[in-house]
């Protein structure tokens, strides 16, 4: 199964939280795994914001870092193409929804993933209007 996966998912490889067992049973199912290339940046923000508000120390930043690149060594780097673009745009005018996570589903969009996975509420909303069979991992939606 092709697995596309946004960065809110991806991240909970990395920090212990709800939804982080679910996201571990769907990559041992993937066949195929990949991400827009906006993934790794966005992680590693996420994981400054972390170490600057002192939840993570050096060391530990070191660790996941290493562990990141490590993980996304051997999946498919979706790029930002004009046609991404321009599903990113018709993203933004038919649903409510950041930039950021219009782009991952454009490029899910782009790749026909089988299957999308995404901790943000919109982001899933939006991903499923578009056509794309979604997986909202952490709490359940209401």
């Amino acid at each position: 199964m092709k697995v596309a996966i946004d960065s809110s998912s991806f991240a909970k490889r990395y920090v212990q939280e709800v939804g982080s067992d679910e996201l571990d049973r769907f990559l041992e199912r993937a066949s195929e795994l990949a991400f827009c290339v906006i993934l790794v940046p966005e992680i590693i923000s996420g994981l400054n914001r972390r170490l600057r508000e002192r939840a993570l120390t050096l060391a530990d930043y070191r660790a996941v870092k290493r562990q990141l690149l490590g993980d996304v060594r051997d999946a498919t780097v979706l790029q930002i193409t004009p046609s991404a673009v321009s599903r990113t745009v018709k993203l933004l005018e038919s649903d409510v929804l950041r930039a950021m996570d219009a782009l991952h589903v454009a490029c899910a969009l782009e790749w026909q993933a089988d299957l999308f996975l995404t901790s943000d509420k919109r982001q899933f909303a939006a991903s499923a209007n578009a056509g794309l069979r979604s997986e909202y991992i952490g709490q359940p939606t209401s």
